[in-house]
């Protein structure tokens, strides 16, 4: 078998040794930590467990033809949720689908081999551009070790690497600079433009800030390349032309993303505050790790020659003082608010806020093969650039980020790259220091990489890959599934807040950028509890909100042993069944008063068209008897210890309780397995809580943990006759057969229907009925009846999808007439040359 082409040029061969390097090197730091899958420790931690692996495990169901819901429509999560933002923030990079082909139950492993091949993927762009920039013949190997470098940047093993969406960003900074350099010398139009698109399709997020260092390189090759003014100016509009018509390729995407946005819970909101700069030269040295600070690290191999750079007199002046500028310029606007702004879309992130950091590696990665194509930087060059990274590393020693191996590893990687820089030069010992440069960033990057696995799991959330608890709960889910007749919850003792879309089922927990607003609000005045300050919805575990919302089958699983707040836990895996009705009910005209009141008790039974609940007054008292005091008119204060809270509810209630500011334990009476309640607002707010039956005086043992409020009307008496008359008759005069898709529901309802036909979904933007908008019953999808209706039709299409496809048609037109008119004006040139003759 031949060797393809590409892999026999130098290039080429550099670009694969640079992912191969940093393949190897993340999987070496992943073993010395003993993660995942190469020991017992998960990855999983913050958001990759709470919600890209699961959207990678939904993916796979959509890959095989086995989810609920398409690329429009997720019935899986929220009760029915708009898809297209989510698969376009988490899921549109080409390289999500190789989740496809593992097995389901290996999700956490694909999503992991999908986190290396992004790694490499970045790798190989970044030599690949830098050999672009400037070919370095006899070179290359550097420009493979380089590469590599920008691949294993601390942004990425730190960072990215638990949010696998931005390497894309990484991937996409190097083909946005060969693309912008494309159009700067007019060739590669198409490509070019095609770029542009896979890199906004991929990521936007990641993509605006890409876009924004790549628009910054081409502005210095501008600058240092030779050309006239004219020139330069046709390149720069050639490569505005790029950027707008590959973002316009991008518009189906994109627009649907960005309008997902503006519909979504507001969630939180925090003022940038800068790093102190010891903590950020300390990010540039290896094993350091901070939440609140960059994540600058590169190898001191890239940083010496970057530094160098200034002092090499083999190179330009003006490229030894632009790059190094540049470099300085972009690492100021890191810490400076409104360039923080500019940089992250003027949105302050809700977590890191130095997410472009990338982009200020891509730079000094550049910065440092300038030094070098030209020529090996010589004895002063190394000694001016090591003396700066000296500083540097003198100038982080303040900072509590320093670690014990901070500094052996700084010092072991500047000399082993000072000898192989010594040896390359002396034209001796090539294989000798190509080992000691490579070894010197491999090693520095999973040590880096091994330090940030253990400091990950003690800072930040972290959550179980796929093992038998989920294995069980899969299968509880399959064996009661009934959907779309009736919905099965996957349950609120949740593995993850996405535990719908990993182990299957129609359920309420949902978490994701894009969780509605309209959602977020009717879970909370329903009693539905929440994490992520109103972003990641949990399931509403009660027999009104299931009748309302159709759930006749819920799973019940012992808690999540993997958290370690969690009490042990050996209640084996049940399924609770309800009769409910169907997913569309018809209403009364005129019902459903609009506005929500205070009690969720009260709203549930205006959604559900019926008084089923008990309210008695309460009292509280603390352990020693003494009655507690009110934070205000409506609410109790409580402090960490024991209460006593006691009610009198009618015979054959079954009890709730309505604690949402409570983060401790519940009881009703004084045996028993106490219910874990987690309530401290505004950041986690606690749900509705089952405590069981009762009847007459009854009491509630709490245990706070932490201070916080208790609603003087926080215990409900649910009579479950009532309610079974309540869905007995919405039963009577609901849809006789539903029918689902991935783009909406038809319902066929009995003779001569009047009033309204509610669909058991919030209504989120996008849904229409019958051709017009529909309408909204309490926050759910409504349609008017009129004459002898039958059937009721309602669709959803994300909001800006049409809007995006007419742009990228337009864009897709503009493409072709760049791609088409130079030959046509050829042609053209030539029949009248012939005409001439």
């Amino acid at each position: 078998m031949r060797t393809p082409s590409l892999l026999r040029s130098p290039r080429g061969r550099g670009a694969a040794w640079a992912a191969l390097l940093a393949v190897v090197t993340v999987c070496a730091g992943d073993a010395v930590a003993r993660s995942y899958p190469f020991g017992p420790r998960t990855r999983s931690v913050n958001d990759l467990g709470n919600q890209f692996v699961p959207f990678h495990a939904h993916l796979w169901d959509l890959l095989h033809g086995k989810a609920d819901g398409g690329l429009l429509l997720n019935w899986q999560s929220g009760y029915g949720s708009s898809f297209l933002p989510d698969l376009g923030t988490y899921l549109t990079s080409p390289f999500a689908l190789l989740v496809g082909v593992f097995p389901r139950d290996r999700v956490d492993l694909a999503v992991y081999v999908v986190t290396l091949v992004k790694t490499g993927a970045a790798a190989a762009s970044m030599t690949w551009l830098l050999t672009a920039l400037r070919r370095g013949r006899g070179r290359e190997w550097a420009a493979a070790v380089l590469g590599a470098s920008y691949a294993l940047c601390g942004w990425s093993v730190i960072e990215a690497v638990y949010n696998p969406m931005w390497l894309d960003g990484l991937i996409a900074l190097p083909l946005l600079c060969l693309a912008g350099e494309w159009a700067r010398t007019g060739r590669r139009p198409v490509l070019g433009t095609l770029l542009v698109t896979l890199a906004w399709v991929s990521n936007f997020y990641t993509a605006y800030m890409a876009t924004l260092g790549a628009a910054l390189v081409l502005g210095v090759r501008l600058l240092l390349e030779d050309g006239t003014s004219r020139e330069r100016v046709r390149g720069l509009a050639r490569a505005v032309r790029t950027v707008l018509l590959g973002i316009g390729l991008a518009a189906p995407v994109l627009l649907p993303v960005f309008l997902g946005t503006r519909h979504a819970y507001p969630g939180w909101t925090r003022e940038f505050a800068p790093a102190a700069w010891p903590d950020a030269a300390a990010r540039l040295l290896p094993a350091t790790y901070g939440f609140f600070s960059p994540a600058l690290f590169l190898g001191t191999g890239s940083l010496l020659l970057a530094c160098a750079l200034a002092f090499h007199r083999g190179v330009p002046r003006a490229e030894r003082w632009v790059w190094p500028g540049l470099v300085a310029l972009v690492a100021l606007s890191l810490q400076w608010g409104p360039t923080h702004l500019l940089w992250h879309a003027f949105a302050t992130p809700n977590g890191s806020p130095f997410r472009q950091t990338f982009v200020l590696s891509g730079l000094v990665v550049i910065a440092a093969w300038t030094a070098v194509a030209r020529g090996w930087p010589d004895r002063r060059a190394l000694l001016g650039g090591g003396g700066v990274l000296v500083l540097i590393a003198a100038g982080a020693a303040p900072s509590d980020l320093v670690t014990r191996w901070t500094y052996p590893l700084f010092a072991a990687g500047l000399v082993a790259a000072l000898c192989a820089l010594a040896l390359v030069r002396g034209g001796r010992f090539a294989v000798l220091a190509v080992a000691l440069l490579v070894g010197a960033q491999a090693g520095q990057a999973a040590a880096t990489t091994a330090y940030a696995d253990r400091q990950r799991l003690k800072q930040l959330d972290d959550y179980a890959p796929w093992g038998e608890r989920q294995r069980l709960e899969a299968d509880a889910v399959a064996r009661a599934d009934g959907w779309p007749r009736y919905r099965t919850d996957p349950g609120r003792e949740q593995s993850t807040a996405n535990d719908p879309l990993t182990v299957g089922g129609q359920g309420g927990a949902y978490y994701s950028s894009h969780t509605p607003d309209v959602t977020t609000r009717t879970f909370l005045a329903l009693g539905g509890g929440w994490t992520s300050r109103g972003r990641a919805l949990q399931s509403l575990d009660n027999p009104v909100t299931d009748a309302v919302f159709s759930v006749g089958a819920r799973v019940h699983v012992p808690r999540d042993p993997h958290q370690v707040w969690n009490r042990p836990d050996d209640r084996p895996v049940t399924v609770t069944r309800q009769d409910v009705p169907p997913l569309v009910t018809v209403r009364a005209a005129g019902s459903g008063s609009p506005g929500w009141v205070r009690s969720p008790f009260r709203n549930q039974e205006k959604l559900l068209g019926a008084r089923v609940y008990t309210l008695p007054a309460t009292a509280l008292r603390s352990a020693e008897g003494a009655p507690a005091t009110d934070r205000n008119a409506r609410a109790y204060a409580v402090e960490p210890g024991a209460y006593t809270l006691s009610a009198s509810c009618p015979a054959g209630s079954r009890v709730f309780l309505w604690a949402p500011d409570l983060f401790g334990t519940a009881l009703l009476g004084t045996t028993g397995d106490p219910q874990d309640v987690r309530g401290d607002l505004p950041a986690r707010r606690a749900g509705i809580q089952p405590l069981g039956a009762g009847a007459g005086r009854i009491t509630v043992s709490l245990r706070v943990e932490r201070a916080g409020t208790l609603p003087h009307d926080a215990v409900g008496c649910l009579d479950p006759g009532r309610l079974a008359s309540a869905v007995a008759g919405l039963k009577r005069t609901g849809a006789v057969r539903v029918t689902v898709s991935g783009s909406g529901v038809h319902a066929e309802l009995p003779p001569h229907a009047r009033g309204i036909a509610v669909l058991a979904a919030p209504r989120i933007a996008g849904w229409s009925c019958d051709g017009r908008p529909a309408g909204s019953y309490l926050g759910l999808v409504a349609a008017p009846l009129a004459g002898d209706r039958t059937s009721v039709d309602c669709a959803f299409r994300p909001p800006g999808l049409r809007a995006g496809s007419a742009v990228g048609a337009a864009a897709l037109a503009g493409l072709l007439a760049v791609a088409f008119t130079p030959a046509v004006l050829n042609r053209v040139r030539g029949r009248r040359g012939r005409v001439r003759v």
